[in-house]
């Protein structure tokens, strides 16, 4: 059960990727761009093409979103005790607020408990994209005890997320057989069943979810989070996101830079990168992540992966692989653990490294033909309760990063021509995670975005937090972002896992607390082990 929770809020809460045959994007948890720069599209903001920039938009709130600006939100009790739930509105398209298609937005709030003067609201995201910022919330807001004292700590779910309008897609036993789908394909049959799901699981979200799928982009989630600023009556918004929620925060700093105040953006991915560059450099951070597991793993003498080196643990975990290919383990349930559930259990536990001696255990489980541990790591990495269920995660992902930015690959030919770059960055995983990077070229709805900076010239000093051996998001992403924004700080963990901030690091905890708490950036090329 312990398990099962810590990889549910590190891979499931706080993932960047969208892993293997999930109907996600293998992390390509990428810019909401768009069109030519300098036009203005759908989403009502001017959207970069190429290298461009982001543009800020106009200062002035425009007069017909003023209805949104100005709402008036009607607390309640919910969840934990302490904590409020309120309904937010916000326009389906914001080039057209007045066509009266409005989106409702789950908010929570858990109010500033003192001592000391509030300060404000604080605004976190875990980041998916499809976490569910009110659960991370729930989680988030006992802990940091001295943050917690002087702010309301408060989430939105996205748009399409959880609460707020949520995408569905394929129906629980679907989902179940769409995840058990061989995601290294071995011959043209193989490859026209994996693309088959593809479009399948599309054609589920387009049937199910198609008059929400043009406007759940980046930009426009981020547009919401401005509304709700305003709403709780903040001048300008102090916030903390996590993995994709850098991305979505750092869009946000582009759209308003006159309106960031305190924000932490940790995990943080690199916006300039087109989505084929983001699989490849995530690929090659799940084989450091993988590394430093085997690593660890050869010290021990029940190591299942053998103990003589970290070469040696990755030819071993390759040959499970194929063994659970050719022979799926037993589980006790119907389900049975294929390579494709495998690999997504072993790439969840990735994430942090406390799980990393369950996954000693359970990968010895499975070389002896016992399935269930592996299987329990990819249902918590899912979000498929023991019922069966599924969350929307796994659905809003897809929808958000296929809309956000254009397919790595637009055919399995094209996936067979960059093989031997994904197989170089990772023996272990990069077949996996480079037929996952095709799952966009199926996608009903053509993508608006395009890599691009952003600088968010004019902004308050904004930290950027980078791990060096993050698996999800790769830590010269975070160098990148720190470089682009304006105003920007690095600071750096030197440790394993995705994210540094709550991991238990006095040393990260201390600087990011004391920057949300009096606005002190840490010093230039300041580094915490």
């Amino acid at each position: 059960m312990a398990t099962s929770r810590l990889l549910r809020t590190s891979a499931a809460v706080l993932a960047a990727t969208a892993l293997l045959i999930s109907g996600c994007s293998s992390g390509s948890s990428s810019p909401g761009g768009g069109a030519a720069a300098g036009r203005t599209t759908e989403s009502g903001a001017q959207r970069p093409a190429g290298d461009a920039t982001l543009a800020p938009l106009p200062s002035s709130t425009p007069g017909n979103l003023r209805p949104y600006y100005d709402q008036k939100l009607s607390w309640h009790p919910c969840g934990t005790s302490g904590f409020e739930c309120a309904t937010m509105k916000a326009p389906l398209d914001y080039a057209k607020p007045d066509a009266g298609n409005d989106l409702k937005l789950a908010v929570a709030r858990k109010k500033a408990t003192g001592p000391g003067s509030r300060i404000g609201s604080l605004m976190v995201n875990p980041g998916g994209p499809g976490g569910s910022a009110i659960d991370y919330l729930q989680q988030y807001a006992p802990q940091p005890a001295a943050v917690r004292a002087r702010y309301d700590m408060v989430a939105m779910d996205p748009r399409g997320v959880a609460r707020s309008a949520p995408v569905e897609c394929l129906t629980n036993q679907q989902m179940d057989r769409f995840t058990q789908t061989d995601q290294t394909p071995d011959s043209p049959a193989e490859t026209t069943t994996l693309a088959h799901a593809y479009r399948a699981f599309a054609k589920s979200c387009a049937s199910r979810s198609g008059k929400l799928l043009p406007h759940v982009s980046t930009i426009e989630a981020a547009r919401d989070m401005d509304v709700l600023r305003a709403v709780l009556g903040d001048a300008k918004l102090t916030y903390v996101g996590a993995s994709y929620g850098t991305f979505l925060g750092a869009t946000y700093a582009g759209l308003y830079p006159s309106r960031v105040g305190r924000m932490v953006l940790d995990g943080a991915m690199n916006p300039a990168l087109d989505s084929r560059t983001t699989n490849l450099d995530q690929t090659a951070g799940f084989n450091t992540a993988f590394t430093a597991f085997a690593a660890d793993c050869i010290k021990h003498k029940d190591c299942p992966l053998g103990t003589k080196s970290t070469a040696d643990a990755e030819q071993q975990m390759s040959a499970l692989f194929k063994k659970l290919d050719a022979h799926p383990a037993a589980t006790g349930q119907a389900r049975k653990l294929t390579e494709s559930l495998a690999t997504t259990g072993v790439i969840a536990a990735m994430y942090d490294q406390r799980a990393w001696p369950v996954l000693r255990e359970y990968l010895a489980q499975a070389e002896a033909g016992d399935g269930r541990g592996l299987l329990t790591l990819s249902d918590s990495y899912y979000e498929r309760d023991p019922n069966g269920t599924y969350s929307n995660q796994m659905y809003a992902n897809p929808a958000v990063n296929c809309l956000d930015l254009a397919s790595a690959f637009r055919n399995p030919d094209q996936v067979r021509a960059a093989l031997p770059s994904f197989r170089k960055a990772s023996p272990v995983f990069g077949e996996s995670f480079a037929w996952a990077a095709l799952n966009c070229a199926y996608w009903p709805v053509k993508p608006t975005g395009t890599a691009h900076r952003i600088e968010a010239k004019g902004a308050a000093p904004i930290l950027v937090v980078g791990t060096t051996r993050d698996p999800a998001t790769p830590y010269a992403w975070a160098k990148a972002l720190a470089g682009q924004l304006s105003s920007a700080t690095l600071l750096t963990y030197e440790g394993d896992g995705h994210t540094a901030y709550g991991r238990g690091s006095d040393c990260i905890d201390t600087a990011i607390n004391t920057y949300l708490l009096d606005g002190t950036v840490p010093p230039k090329g300041k580094r915490c082990k």
